[in-house]
């Protein structure tokens, strides 16, 4: 009697609710239209039919045909109210909610267990960070937008509810079941990130559904093999269990899931699952906690409550319990039958059935089933995976990320010149997206061994050891710990070296480690995906800062909430063109331009980058090293003669630096005082600035190679060597080596050679002949040792040298030419301008091999003025002294030894960059342009000059600079 005294007081309270109770998280702005059709339906349904509105089957897209029938015959016969989705794919979900909702006389809702996104349960959708992730995060508008995302999603598809958040409060470690789903152990953390997360859902038109209540987060037990007993006292469960769902009720919560929990503070009978529990559905959830969405049976098909009566028998106790929506039952036609039982023996009074049936009623009338439509099935795939999903994911990754020990500053790592760094990859999933990341910074090499005892040895080289512990990244419940193995392996390697060690799964794997005394720095990646990695890559460099805090307390005095914060160092980081300002639709268009270039055998291979703001947004390789069909594909490692480039790379650097650092030497110092052998030549006078000017009246170049050649067109004998020897030491090529004193008479020919007769531009490769042989005088070292040293080392241009064939596999090595008139066989790995290689390969014209990365690396430095990875290589003032045009008003349009954009109607560009922007191309195909404007950089590799470098289309067609105007083009902001 009392029981039906209470739900007639409930039925008052939910019909008084559509007008007067503005607390009710189904009812809409327009309350008077929703009741309307609520009671309109409800008044025109039978007794079977509203019974079945209470039961939520679960329907696979991949189901067979009986499969298919079956749901049919569910909705035809049985009336059911909804479906969830489980595994498949979306397009087939998609025609099949179409085909259902179309048999359905009430348009059904529809429900998945999307909680980290579609991808927890459908292929070919996304699955952004789980619940552990995100928990690190601090900024919850982040948190918020990825709720609203997944709620967009499920909306595509027809979905109406997602059962999540999960807001449980997972504060034991050995959680089979929840763990990664958690938010994580501190309740206000958990619960802040819960509200965002169904805000963002819920502004999606997507119903929330917190779980697994009353709480789920501290069990050793698996709720679907058996029941998980919660034995805390009614004080403790409300403090921190319910804590969560008090807030979340405040701030609009429209449904709950009740968990299969065995809760002796809340309930007395001994062993009786929560999803039954009156004493928790009605007289906590909805009287004391004054909830009135919709409430959800977590599936009664599992063991944690299945075992507790018959089907038919457990839909009955869940429904007298309090809930609303059966969700997954055994037997929906049993279960139906036990209720329809009860309805006539009054042991379920109408009002009871009319306070769910109308709540589920006016749930569709919320998401929009009053004018139900069908899901359009086109574009389904392009429309579930975004290029705003792949924006967010990043910025999901970059804010969580989480330095947890960070002993003497050793991230973000500097000084890379000083580190020999080794990585080791743990773990049974892959590493390489992590590796290929860290290794566009600097030099990493992987140690592997099929024994752990063998590593140690491999490592006397390296000072550094980065460690990563790489597991699947498919589900949150793989397997996450360090074997013993492992844990032996680190403790080995910390004992003799700097350790870096990175867990790309949950951060419960730090619990495994005995210690951390001898561990530089741990950083916890929280999940394996390749975002993770890379991210996680680019903030040990320093192109990100480390932002995360740890969700969880994983031992060893780190606490939830703890989290070092890192500085980025200005050195390039790797991104989506839209998070810079650049639209990746337009800026994909440079594709077509590069392959025909390569179509049109205009150069065998391309290598293309982009980098605005700091960001590298397009890096790609197009075409083969040679035209031949077996040739190997142009990959993101492999190098190319830059040629003239070298000027502006090699030489120009290190002239900058001494104007910077010596008083007595500037751009208005005479050749002759630079080197005294040219006091009284013809060149005594030009000035420093003038040569790399290119207003110098020196020649263009002077074939020097012609002059050593026999009358045959070959290497004469009196100037070559097939042999070294200490007369013939200059290696120009295989088994061809130069007499040693030649260099030297190459630099006497330029000195008495004549000058031009009238002064105006003329680009001339002499004043790199010249500036090479007063560098190498200055400091006593070779070019090559000098840049290595004083540049590439530290801002970790690792791939960019000379006589790349010393260092390299020729197979990473891209061929320039089959010559045909000097060396008479394919130039590969050796330098391509005949000139620098009479000069040991050592060019200040010619000579440096690089890729794409390692370009942007230097011309990054030079558009942030000078400064790079925390170091300061040159002065703001100096790189704007030698990027200033001196002779504009005499048609010049060059600066100190960078080019610069055109003066009228040709030059160098397309014409649409800033004046300030400079750059250089090279005679093989090479061009980089930086434009301080835009905040740009643009290299693009090639090998035109292969085989032959006689006609030079890839100029003649304008490739460089027309994909320089689409790359202009794209940018937005």
């Amino acid at each position: 009697m009392h029981k039906i005294v209470y739900l007639t007081l409930i039925l008052f309270t939910y019909q008084f609710s559509f007008c007067q109770n503005t607390t009710n998280p189904l009812l809409t702005k327009d309350a008077l239209a929703q009741k309307k059709w609520v009671d309109s339906v409800y008044n025109n349904l039978s007794l079977s039919e509203k019974i079945g509105q209470l039961f939520m089957v679960r329907a696979m897209t991949t189901a067979n045909t009986r499969d298919v029938n079956n749901i049919k015959t569910l909705i035809q016969d049985n009336h059911i109210g909804g479906i969830i989705y489980s595994k498949g794919g979306p397009v087939k979900l998609a025609k099949l909610n179409n085909m259902y909702q179309g048999m359905s006389k009430v348009p059904m809702l529809i429900g998945m267990d999307a909680e980290w996104g579609l991808g927890m349960r459908l292929d070919s959708t996304y699955a952004f960070p789980w619940n552990m992730t995100l928990g690190a995060i601090k900024n919850k508008q982040l948190i918020e937008q990825t709720g609203k995302h997944i709620g967009e999603h499920c909306k595509r598809l027809g979905i109406h509810f997602n059962f999540g958040p999960d807001v449980d409060i997972n504060t034991n470690p050995k959680n089979p079941i929840i763990g990664n789903r958690s938010f994580g152990e501190n309740r206000e953390d958990v619960t802040a990130h819960a509200i965002a997360f169904m805000k963002g859902l819920q502004s999606a038109g997507v119903m929330a559904t917190g779980k697994h209540f009353p709480g789920h987060g501290d069990t050793e037990t698996d709720s679907h093999h058996a029941l998980p007993t919660i034995n805390f006292s009614e004080k403790r469960i409300d403090s921190i269990e319910l804590y969560p769902y008090k807030q979340l009720i405040k701030n609009g919560l429209e449904s709950v899931m009740v968990a299969h929990l065995n809760v002796p503070a809340l309930e007395s009978k001994p062993d009786f699952p929560s999803s039954l529990s009156e004493a928790i559905i009605t007289n906590l959830l909805k009287e004391k906690m004054g909830f009135e969405g919709l409430i959800f049976t977590d599936a009664l098909e599992m063991k944690g409550v299945a075992n507790f009566s018959n089907p038919g028998d457990i839909d009955l106790a869940a429904f007298l319990a309090g809930n609303d929506i059966l969700l997954i039952s055994e037997d929906v036609p049993k279960a139906i039958e036990k209720i329809t039982e009860a309805y006539q023996s009054e042991i379920i009074t109408e009002s009871r059935l009319a306070y769910s049936v109308k709540k589920i009623l006016m749930s569709k009338y919320k998401v929009g089933l009053n004018h139900y439509k069908p899901v359009n099935t086109t574009h389904v795939i392009e429309d579930l995976n975004r290029l705003k999903d792949d924006i967010l994911n990043e910025e999901l990754f970059e804010n969580a990320i989480t330095v947890v020990k960070n002993e003497n500053n050793v991230l973000p790592i500097r000084d890379l010149n000083q580190k020999t760094i080794a990585y080791i990859k743990l773990g049974d999933d892959s590493g390489s997206a992590f590796l290929n990341e860290l290794k566009k910074y600097t030099k990493v090499h992987e140690v592997q061994s099929d024994s752990y005892g063998f590593i140690k040895t491999k490592l006397d080289n390296y000072n550094t050891v980065i460690i990563g512990l790489h597991r699947s990244n498919a589900n949150p419940w793989k397997s996450y710990e360090f074997t013993p193995d492992e844990i032996r392996l680190i403790e080995s390697i910390a004992e003799t070296h700097t350790v870096i060690l990175d867990v790309f799964v949950k951060p419960y794997a730090v619990l495994d480690l005995p210690t951390l005394n001898n561990i530089e720095s741990v950083v916890v990646s929280y999940q394996n995906s390749e975002v993770a990695q890379e991210k996680s890559a680019q903030i040990i460099f320093g192109a990100l800062e480390a932002k995360g805090q740890l969700p969880v307390s994983v031992g060893n005095g780190l606490h939830a909430g703890d989290g070092i914060a890192t500085t980025a160092i200005s050195r390039l980081g790797y991104t989506i063109p839209e998070r810079v300002g650049i639209d990746s639709k337009k800026l994909n268009k440079i594709d077509a331009l590069a392959q025909r270039a390569v179509d049109e055998h205009m150069t065998p291979g391309v290598q293309l980058l982009v980098a605005r703001k700091g960001k590298v947004v397009y890096s790609k390789n197009f075409g083969s090293h040679t035209y031949d069909k077996d040739s190997e594909p142009v990959k993101d490692n492999d190098i190319f003669d830059i040629a003239s480039i070298t000027k502006i790379v090699a030489t120009l650097p290190l002239v900058m630096e001494i104007v910077e650092q010596d008083n007595e030497i500037s751009i208005d110092t005479k050749l002759s005082e630079l080197i005294p052998d040219y006091i009284g030549s013809n060149k005594a006078n030009i000035t420093l600035k003038q040569m790399l000017s290119h207003y110098a009246r020196l020649k263009p170049w002077i074939p020097f190679y012609v002059a050593t050649l026999d009358s045959t067109k070959m290497p004469s004998h009196a100037f070559y060597s097939n042999a070294p020897s200490e007369l013939f030491n200059i290696k120009v090529f295989n088994n061809l080596y130069l007499k040693r004193d030649y260099p030297e008479t190459m630099q006497q020919i330029i000195k008495d050679t004549d000058l031009l007769p009238t002064l105006k531009y003329r680009y001339s490769d002499l004043p790199y002949y010249i500036l090479k042989k007063f560098i190498e005088t200055y400091y006593d070292r070779t070019l090559d040792h000098l840049v290595q040293k004083h540049f590439y080392e530290s801002l970790g241009m690792n791939l960019t040298t000379y006589n790349p064939y010393l260092k390299f596999p020729m197979k990473d090595i891209v061929p320039t030419e089959n010559d045909n008139y000097y060396r008479h066989d394919v130039v590969q790995g050796y330098v391509h301008d005949m000139g620098a290689a009479m000069q040991n390969g050592v060019g200040g014209h010619a000579g440096v091999f690089s890729n794409v990365n390692d370009i942007a690396k230097i011309m990054q430095m030079y558009l942030q003025k000078g400064f790079y990875g925390d170091k300061r290589y040159l002065k703001p003032e100096t790189i704007d002294m030698f990027n200033t045009t001196y002779y504009s008003n005499k048609g010049n349009r060059r600066g100190l030894g960078f080019d610069k954009p055109q003066l009228g109607t040709s030059g160098p560009t397309c014409g649409c960059v800033s004046m300030k922007s400079f750059g250089h191309s090279g005679f093989t195909g090479t061009y980089t342009w930086a434009d301080p404007d835009e905040e740009l950089v643009y290299v693009f590799m090639a090998n035109r000059t292969y085989p032959s470098a006689e006609i030079n289309m890839l100029l003649r067609e304008n490739i460089r600079t027309d994909i320089q105007e689409l790359i202009y083009e794209a940018i937005i902001n």
